[in-house]
């Protein structure tokens, strides 16, 4: 039997409906930053302690009806799940509070204002309220001011010419300018698309002038093909050099974009704004800035612009700071207006494809930042929750997050709680995509007091509707990849479920109105819709709104998806029920809006404070224990004292959800200053496996209100395996579609990886499973390893991972939910895991940069191990501290926090230096890798060169980027409002880390003696461990020649260390060696270099006398004195000129006097007219010229002097600095006398007439540029890099184009010196002198890459 994926597109009047991607559906950005599977949504079914439930009972294929029927308009209805949260009978019984009154903020990667069914609502008003980018990824700087000339033009901030609209109004007759390059404000996949149209058509056009450059060749071939004359093969080269050049430029073509203008201007009301995208458009007469309608910022008029129909993308601006930043705004992905579309959503002609709550308005927040992808930053998140307060929002929803170190910890927390507890906005976020193991929930959605984590939920319609499976599920069950609890400290973690998947509304430049999409991302929009129509009723109801009174409406209402008490874990309270919730909060209505926190220590211990109680470890299950709880209701600020505060005192009958295990008072008085009570829990009397529990107060007058507050309480004992090596088995495990296998295993200590053996057998169509493991470690991030495993056929797959020694292993095996469906012959799956370890005595070797080596001692604890050490240095680590530090408040509204305090930036700048190409990547100790849980809200980054061209930004997670050899800085951004704080920051240490290439890395030797690394002697390769017999050896510092020349002294060489082997017969498909996967940080400071010995040795003894030497020590230094004189003013032009006269005739014809009055003429350019300008440097070149013995130089260069002769070597010296001079002279007078020829009115080039050795004749006079470029190739080559504009110049003379443009593109390629914006200049020149136009837009296009006008803002 074989499964087959369909992909159908519907088409509506030749647009598309609707598309679906059976089976493997469209995902959401994982809620962690590494997307770890496309594709997927699974159910799942059981923890440990429940056996394996039959997989759904269907009929086969002899025609009898299946399980699962429904109709047109259910299956219309699945596309947009709302009858699994009761929104439909909601809305039936109260068809008026569809959202109405409510404002939503969707904190997202941008929404798109003209993607369908989010122009307006249900009762006619303006869906989307606000469009913002809070990352400032679509920052223009728009600082510099104009005025336009008398034909009503101005030139843009990219330098093309731009006529202005008459029409429009601007009092003060300013515009302020800006550009953009547009891809920066795509998507990849649009960009993508654009490329590849865009490449298109330059192809054609580049093809064209390839045939007209090979069709004059072969027709100069066939006139010249015998001739031999110079001139001929001169000719000949140029045009096989402009063939080659325009071929070149096929393979090297790399499109970066157009460049759009941006002008703003104040019309006497508001800030407008036009945008010029002509290099956007085929048609010269379209995209012209005249012809734009001027946009505002977008909450004033809510109009929006498409840059062009290729693109078909959206964007709207926001004018900021007196005109001088304007922020365009477009998505960084589809992903916000889907999520848009599930919240509130309104068709009008397509009623079942409306969102959830269709009444509702929206404002989008664009946090996901354009720069990174689609990452979310610091900044961003920060001016959203702002914004939010700003349009007084009633909820916010957050599809987005990552994993944390640290629970309900962090600046966004807090301000996010304060937005909560102060604002009163309800706070809805996902629980992430990281299931099916335990604890996988992320922040801030999962981990969050103030914010409801959403779950994601899969009902059979959606399953047969939206993900069109063959068979669906019998019953409704969460999503195999959503994220579970507990939290780290012990919190629920999930909230509520609701569903996780839906085809709903897509950007416009998608070029499809819809899309199917799953993830937590989908579910999170669909609880907030559902509690959008809670706020919409209580508001028409003059209920008070409160996100304390909500949220316990809506966990207290929740359906249960499962009896299993475990499944608390992956569902939390429920799945949302709107029409339950609204009567419960119509029950609820008089009684005032608390919160109850709980805060939980284990009686003798005053930290950690926990929110659960979480016991995973072996020895926790060992004896039972005793927990202090801390109840603390918490009002609204500015709650009354004397009307809430004071008279609060309610009577809490306390309960337990099994009392054998969990033991708790029996009443509890509560008052507004908070209560403490003890409970105890005893896990000596639960089985091996999963068990969860609750301990929970409810009002003893009032039961009816649920639990008040509740105490979550997961407990996991883990089976010990058995056995040398230890080892842990399973057989005979039965899955089906969807099911999970979760298993706990004590992981022995000494252990540090493992090797697994999966067996599959027993169906018949391919099967896929997901893989999870994890463990937890006190302030670290859970260890998780995860793989995707694919059995084609009954077969054997292995697998080796890291672990830890002592801590519980949590393994999780599911059955794709879609994998099988259709068959009804389960998998049957038999585990083999086998622990192994070599634990030694320190877990990061640390080398100090001596001779001496590090001691290592190693032990196997658990059976007979291979001892086969292996250390490898891959990167060098140097450190370096701020150039600058800048601080300076922000100014504005989107900086200034709901509190008044302004956010204060920090931008620190480091300069480095790399000697060669190399791969590098910042590092931050103190900021990297945390984003929620940081205190601090912005770590954003940028490498520039001294060009300010952009090499690589980045914020949390710094990524590799390669970079050419050159200069270059790095700005780093950090954000606070305490300006302390950030003061601290001032030296701020930074890492450039950077790879060593594979042929320079080191692989370091071990020996069993400790002088072995000077001796040579006792290497060390391999050994047999005994179990618990120790064994000593040594690992060596790299040798002093083998320590790369990238890394300098102070810098230290970074790498990995292992010591074990793989025992494992087969290996698994992703498995490239049979090194064990446990692996160990090892570094080497790298020490001083050798003193230089001959360094300070007396220089060789002169012959010269005291007077002599002083004689020239004067000369020097009045020479280098005339290199210090200014020449900004006539006075100090006079002193100069009148010092050099003083020179030259104390010191006549002295050559480097000579040379330094060149230089001096050279560095005063522009001085007076070009020709006067020209003319004397040409004089003061032939001064210089006149000076040197060219004879005697050019029978000295003949000879080879003596090396040990110390007179020789002088004189070399001497000859060697003449010839220098000489070059330098008759190069500048070729390029002045070039000049001062293109000054002259344009004539026919002169060209010599019988080749290279005959001057060129023009009206019987000789050519002095060709006699001067004659002299100069005597003494260098033309053709480097010092010299060769000259060539460049004298075959551009000649009418040379192809052959100046293969020198001119040969010196840009050598990246011994930064890129020149003068050379590029010339480059465009040159092919526009040729006629090649669509060569010349492109280069123009790269020319803002290259040469930026100014640094990107943050």
């Amino acid at each position: 039997m074989w499964h087959w994926t369909v992909s159908v597109t519907f088409y509506c009047a030749g647009t598309p409906l609707l598309h679906f991607f059976p089976q493997k559906s469209f995902i959401s950005p994982r809620l962690v930053r590494k997307t770890r599977r496309s594709g997927k949504s699974a159910v799942v079914r059981a923890m440990l302690s429940s056996p394996p439930p039959p997989p759904p009972s269907s009929e086969n294929n002899s025609g009898k009806k299946k399980a699962f029927e429904f109709s047109e308009k259910d299956f219309l209805a699945s596309l947009m799940p709302k009858k699994e949260i009761g929104a439909d009978r909601f809305l039936e019984s109260n068809p008026n509070f569809d959202g109405r009154g409510v404002l939503i903020a969707i904190f997202d990667s941008g929404v798109d204002p003209a993607a369908a069914g989010l122009q307006e609502t249900s009762d006619g008003k303006p869906k989307i309220l606000d469009v913002l980018d809070c990352t400032g990824s679509g920052d223009v700087d728009t600082s510099k001011v104009v005025k336009a000339d008398g034909e009503g033009c101005i030139v843009g901030a990219s330098g093309a010419k731009l006529l202005l609209n008459p029409s429009w109004k601007n009092p003060s007759q300013e515009w302020h300018l800006g550009s953009k390059l547009v891809y920066e404000l795509f998507t990849d996949t649009l960009t993508s698309r654009l490329k590849k149209e865009r490449k298109k058509k330059w192809d054609e056009q580049n093809q064209e002038a390839i045939a007209e450059a090979l069709k004059e060749l072969n027709e100069f071939d066939k006139k010249h093909g015998k001739d031999e004359d110079v001139k001929s093969k001169k000719a000949l080269e140029d045009l096989q050099n402009k063939l080659d050049f325009l071929r070149n430029q096929t393979e090297s073509y790399d499109d970066r974009g157009p460049v759009i203008d941006v002008v703003v201007w104040n019309d006497g009301v508001v800030w407008r704004v036009a945008v010029d995208t002509q290099s956007l458009e085929d048609s010269p007469d379209k995209g012209k800035l005249a012809d734009f309608t001027p946009l505002t910022n977008y909450r004033l008029e809510r109009k929006y612009g498409i840059f062009s129909k290729l693109d078909a993308c959206t964007f709207v601006t926001n004018v900021y700071d007196e005109g001088n930043v304007v922020s365009i705004v477009t998505d960084c992905s589809p992903h916000a207006t889907h999520v848009a579309g599930i919240t509130a959503a309104y068709h009008p002609e397509e009623p079942l494809l409306n969102g959830v709550a269709p009444g509702a308005q929206l404002i989008s927040c664009k946090i996901g930042d354009s720069r990174l992808g689609s990452m979310e930053t610091g900044t961003g998140l920060t001016r959203a929750l702002i914004a939010v307060v700003e349009h007084k929002c009633d909820l916010i929803n957050m599809s987005y997050g990552e994993s944390t170190l640290l629970p309900d910890y962090g600046r966004f927390i807090d301000l996010a709680s304060e937005v909560v507890d102060k604002h009163r906005v309800i706070f809805v976020s996902s629980a992430g995509n990281n299931g099916p193991a335990l604890t996988t929930v992320g922040a801030p959605g999962g981990t969050s007091t103030s914010i409801i984590g959403v779950g994601a939920y899969v009902s059979p319609a959606m399953a047969a509707g939206a993900h069109s499976v063959v068979e669906p599920p019998s019953d409704g069950l969460e999503y195999t990849w959503s994220s579970r609890g507990p939290a780290a400290d012990g919190d629920l973690g999930v909230s509520i479920s609701a569903p996780g998947g839906a085809v709903a509304p897509v950007p416009t430049w998608t070029l499809q109105r819809r899309q199917l999409m799953n993830g937590t991302s989908m579910a999170s929009p669909c609880a907030c819709g559902g509690i959008a129509l809670l706020v919409s009723a209580m508001k028409a109801e003059g209920i008070e709104v409160s996100p304390y009174s909500v949220r316990k409406a809506v966990e207290n209402s929740a359906v249960s998806i499962s009896d299993i008490p475990e499944e608390t874990l992956t569902s939390g309270q429920g799945l949302l029920q709107v029409d339950s919730a609204y009567k419960y909060i119509q029950q609820a209505r008089d009684l005032p809006p608390i919160s109850y926190p709980v805060k939980i220590t284990q009686v003798g211990k005053t930290t950690p404070t926990l929110r659960g109680i979480y016991l995973r470890e072996y020895s926790a299950c060992l004896q039972s224990s005793e927990w202090t709880v801390q109840v603390q209701p918490k009002f609204h600020e500015g709650a009354s004292n004397l009307d809430l505060l004071v008279p609060f005192e309610e009577c809490i009958q306390l309960q337990s959800s099994d009392e054998s295990v969990v033991q708790v008072p029996e009443y509890l008085l509560l008052i507004n200053n908070g209560r403490t009570f003890n409970i105890v829990v005893d896990p000596t009397k639960v089985s091996e496996g999963l068990h969860y529990y609750e301990a929970y107060g409810v009002d003893a007058k009032a039961p009816w209100r649920g639990p008040l507050f509740r105490i979550p309480i997961t407990i996991i004992k883990p089976v010990a395996p058995v056995g040398q090596p230890p080892i842990f088995s399973l057989s005979n495990l039965s899955f089906y579609p969807g099911y999970i296998e979760r298993r706990y295993i004590n992981v022995p200590i000494g252990a540090s990886w493992v090797e697994v053996t999966m067996r599959a057998s027993g169906f018949d169509t391919p099967r896929r499973f997901f893989l999870d493991t994890l463990q937890m470690c006190p302030l670290k991030r859970p260890m998780k390893w995860e793989s995707v495993v694919t059995f084609p056929s009954p077969s054997v797959k292995c697998f080796t991972f890291a672990v830890q020694g002592g801590l519980t292993l949590e393994l999780a095996v599911a059955q794709f939910w879609s994998s099988g469906m259709g068959s009804h012959e389960s998998a049957i799956v038999d585990f083999e895991i086998v622990f192994h370890g070599i634990s030694a005595n320190q877990s990061a070797v640390a080398l100090d940069g001596s001779e001496s080596p590090a001691q290592i001692v190693v032990t196997s604890l658990l059976a007979a191990e291979k001892l086969v050490p292996s250390a490898c240095l891959d990167k060098v680590r140097i450190p370096y501290r701020p150039a600058e530090a800048k601080l300076r408040p922000l100014i504005g509204s989107r900086d200034r926090l709901p509190s008044g305090k302004q956010i204060i930036a920090l931008t620190l700048t480091y300069k480095f230096k790399l000697e060669d190409g190399a791969s590098i990547k910042p590092s931050i100790p103190l900021l990297n890798n945390r984003i929620y849980d940081n205190k601090f809200e912005s770590q954003f980054y940028i490498i520039v060169d001294p060009n300010k061209r952009v090499y690589s930004s980045g914020d949390v997670y710094p990524d590799f980027v390669s970079i050419a050899k050159g200069d270059y800085t790095l700005y780093l951004y950090i954000r606070h409002e305490n300006i302390q704080f950030l003061e601290k920051l001032k030296q701020l240490v930074l890492f450039i880390e950077r790879k060593v290439e594979k042929k320079d890395q080191i692989q370091l030797s071990f020996f069993s003696e400790p002088d072995g690394p000077i001796t040579g002697g006792g290497n060390f390769k391999s050994s047999v461990l005994v179990p618990g017999v120790p064994e000593a050896f040594y690992v060596g510092p790299p040798t002093k020649e083998k320590i790369p020349k990238s890394a300098p002294t102070g810098s230290v060489l970074v790498g990995s260390m292992s010591y074990g082997m793989v025992t494992l017969s087969s290996k698994s498909d992703d498995q490239n060696n049979q090194r064990s996967p446990a692996s160990y940080d090892i570094t080497y400071l790298v020490p001083p270099s050798k003193v230089d010995e001959g360094k300070d040795k007396a220089s060789s003894t002169t012959k010269k006398s005291a007077t002599e030497r002083l004689a020239e020590e004067v000369r020097d230094t009045k020479i280098g004195f005339l290199s210090s004189v200014k020449r900004d003013t006539d006075e100090e032009k006079s002193t100069w000129q009148k010092l050099t006269a003083a020179l030259k005739s104390e010191y006549p014809k002295y050559t480097p006097l000579l040379a330094k009055v060149l230089e001096g003429l050279l560095a005063g350019a522009g001085d007076h007219d070009k020709d006067t300008h020209y003319q004397e440097v040409i004089a003061a070149a032939d001064e210089v010229i006149g000076s040197i013995d060219r004879e005697e130089l050019a029978k000295y260069l003949s000879l080879k002097p003596d090396p040990d002769d110390e007179e020789a070597q002088d004189y070399k010296k001497k000859m060697e600095a003449a010839r220098n001079h000489l070059a330098e002279a008759l190069y500048q007078k070729g390029l002045a006398l070039a000049e001062i020829e293109s000054l002259q009115p344009v004539k026919s080039p002169s060209e010599p007439q019988e080749g290279d050795d005959n001057l060129a004749k023009s009206n019987e006079k000789s050519d002095k540029f060709e006699e001067n470029y004659k002299e100069l190739i005597k003494w260098v080559d033309i053709k480097s890099n010092k010299y060769s504009m000259l060539l460049i110049v004298r075959e551009r003379r000649c009418g040379r184009l192809g052959t100046a443009l293969k020198v001119l593109n040969d010196r840009i390629q050598d990246d011994s010196e930064p890129p020149k914006k003068s050379l590029y200049d010339l480059k465009i020149k040159l092919v526009d002198d040729i006629g090649w136009s669509h060569v010349a837009a492109y280069e123009r296009q790269w020319m803002h890459v290259r040469f930026p006008p100014a640094l990107p803002l943050f």
